[in-house]
């Protein structure tokens, strides 16, 4: 799943760049450059000193355990955490290779919004409130995912004329932490009711945490069947591990749930996007880095 879309303007800065050619040659191949991040200056110094036994599991890791989703040589408020407009639930391939998914990069980083369930543990869903980004001949943009899921409410609705309708979404509890239907923080009465309008009916969103080869086995599961499918059509990855024979739109479980959010405060929210959730990439933006100058070293870029 994995190069970010180099001609995005959102991973631009958006000061004009100047210098002869070889300064804007070697920006394109910087398809991360422009982000709103926190500094890195935390995780420099955690390489330097190089990798610490997690307290858990009693691995070797470095920033982060990615078998137990916790900190390791960083503290917690060393590092951006970052509120999502939506639940994000990540369904793992239990073959996948922990060490190379970068799911935990978004429990860490948003542990109030994102949990991660082993497959085949899924956990029960409501179709009309609920979207699977994956690819396929039935899926939709971001633009249009709101819009299918208002049809299919309505639908229902009419199927269920005299049954009461709720005024509040219902509280879900998941892993010990209830949530609730999402609201802004501040602002007039007026706001939040056009905040939820545009929002409502979607309540979580769903994501597979798979190499490609092994998708089939998760999307074809039937508890997974009849959601509205989305799909990140116009993206490209720039995941340093490249799938052989997958098109460069098959992004990174990262990759995708960034580039969906900012889609959704785009064009479901119509609110300009002012980097709120740029830090997602925080290990990811750091760990790019990191690899392709050790490419530029080995003489491989």
């Amino acid at each position: 799943m994995s190069s970010l879309d180099q001609n995005h303007s959102g991973c631009r800065d958006k000061t004009t760049v100047a210098g002869d050619s070889s300064d804007i040659h070697e920006l394109a191949k910087q398809p991360l450059q422009g982000l709103k991040l926190a500094s890195h200056a935390v995780l420099e110094e955690a390489q330097q000193s190089g990798r610490v036994i997690c307290s858990k599991c009693g691995g070797s890791r470095m920033f982060f355990c990615y078998t137990c989703c916790s900190l390791v040589g960083v503290g917690v408020h060393d590092i951006p955490i970052t509120k999502l407009p939506l639940k994000i639930d990540i369904i793992k391939h239990p073959n996948e290779t922990d060490g190379k998914s970068t799911a935990v990069h978004a429990k860490i980083l948003a542990p109030n919004d994102v949990t991660i369930y082993t497959y085949p543990c899924i956990p029960e869903f409501e179709r009309e409130k609920v979207v699977l980004v994956f690819p396929g001949p039935q899926a939709v943009s971001v633009q249009d995912m709101l819009h299918c899921l208002r049809d299919r409410s309505n639908s229902r609705s009419q199927n269920h004329f005299d049954e009461p309708c709720p005024k509040k979404l219902k509280t879900e509890r998941v892993e010990g932490a209830t949530h609730t239907d999402i609201t802004p923080e501040s602002g007039t009465p007026d706001e939040t009711e056009s905040l939820e309008s545009r929002m409502s009916p979607l309540q979580r969103v769903v994501f597979i945490d798979s190499t490609w080869n092994q998708t089939n086995r998760i999307s074809s599961d039937e508890r997974l069947q009849g959601f509205v499918q989305v799909e990140l059509k116009t993206r490209k990855t720039c995941f340093w591990r490249s799938q052989k024979g997958k098109p460069d739109t098959y992004l990174s479980t990262i990759e995708a749930i960034y580039y969906f959010l900012k889609d959704f405060h785009q064009h479901c929210l119509s609110l300009e996007y002012k980097g709120e959730y740029d830090n997602l990439l925080f290990f990811y933006s750091y760990l790019h880095s990191v690899v392709n100058k050790a490419k530029i070293s080995a003489g491989k870029c």
